[in-house]
């Protein structure tokens, strides 16, 4: 019998190394790794699911919001630090918001413009404003002064746009008052919306802040988006706003902060952290 041609013979070798890999690393290894987390890390392989009355309320590892329908925070329970992934902890959009600390500056949204998909003009808040935003949100929900360096007392980044001539706060839209009426000799002025202050020189004014209440968990989101644990000092703003709404004594509310403290990991990686979830689930049946 006549021997195959050569380039037969080296299509079927290659077509008998795609089905040994493919059973190898398409079914072999798939299931020995599936069998091995199912057998060593069981809870943690299946999304350290967390179930109450026989209903599953979410998962150990990863956060959620404690919020109503509007989006505003529920206050018998503690709040969850923010979220950049999706819509909020979505786990299949988890990311970071990409923004450093020099996005300072905001784009004003214009009155009765539209963007290209015909909605209104939103504008978009810099990373700083989101920050100073928050502060505010959570100084108010906490009773505690929301105030930080770089921050207006309206929650938008205290940033100016300084010509020879006069200066702008360009996070203040018009008819905001400024948050310092003069700068360096200069008179400031509101931003305008649609306006250009790309040649002025940016100059994030810092402010006389003495003490920063909001600890900055409160304030930016994690890389990943899905961080669902709180820093003790974020859990303990909050106790007293939590013990009142329920009808606690706040040193409850503290010891159940206790209980559901992790330490750093490994004995001395990372800070002490509170799982949000779990303490909400343990308030629930106190």
């Amino acid at each position: 019998m006549d021997r195959m041609p050569s380039w037969i013979r080296q299509h079927v070798a290659a077509l008998r190394a795609l089905l040994v890999l493919t059973v190898v690393t398409g079914i072999i290894y798939p299931l020995a790794a599936t069998g091995v987390a199912q057998a060593v890390f069981n809870d943690k392989a299946n999304g350290s699911v967390i179930e109450t009355g026989g209903k599953t309320v979410g998962s150990a590892i990863i956060g959620q919001a404690f919020t109503d329908a509007d989006g505003n925070p529920i206050p018998k329970y503690f709040q969850s630090r923010p979220s950049a992934a999706g819509d909020g902890y979505d786990p299949t959009s988890t990311a970071a918001s990409n923004l450093g600390p020099e996005d300072v500056l905001d784009t004003l949204p214009v009155p009765g413009a539209k963007d290209e998909e015909g909605n209104p003009d939103e504008g978009k808040q810099s990373l700083l404003t989101q920050v100073c935003a928050r502060s505010k949100a959570v100084g108010e929900l906490e009773g505690v002064s929301g105030a930080r360096p770089f921050c207006a007392p309206d929650g938008v980044g205290a940033v100016l746009k300084v010509f020879p001539d006069h200066a702008v706060s360009v996070n203040q839209a018009c008819p905001a008052t400024p948050f310092v009426p003069e700068y360096q000799g200069l008179k400031v002025e509101c931003g305008k919306p649609g306006e250009d202050y790309a040649t002025g020189h940016t100059v994030p004014v810092r402010g006389n802040v003495a003490e920063v209440r909001v600890p900055a968990d409160a304030v930016t989101a994690s890389a990943s988006g899905l961080d669902p644990h709180i820093s003790v000092a974020y859990a303990e703003l909050q106790a007293p706003r939590v013990a009142k709404e329920r009808g606690l004594a706040v040193e409850n509310v503290r010891s159940l902060i206790d209980e559901h403290t992790t330490g750093r990991a490994l004995g001395f990686m990372g800070e002490p952290a509170v799982n949000v979830l779990e303490l909400n689930l343990a308030l629930d049946k106190a």
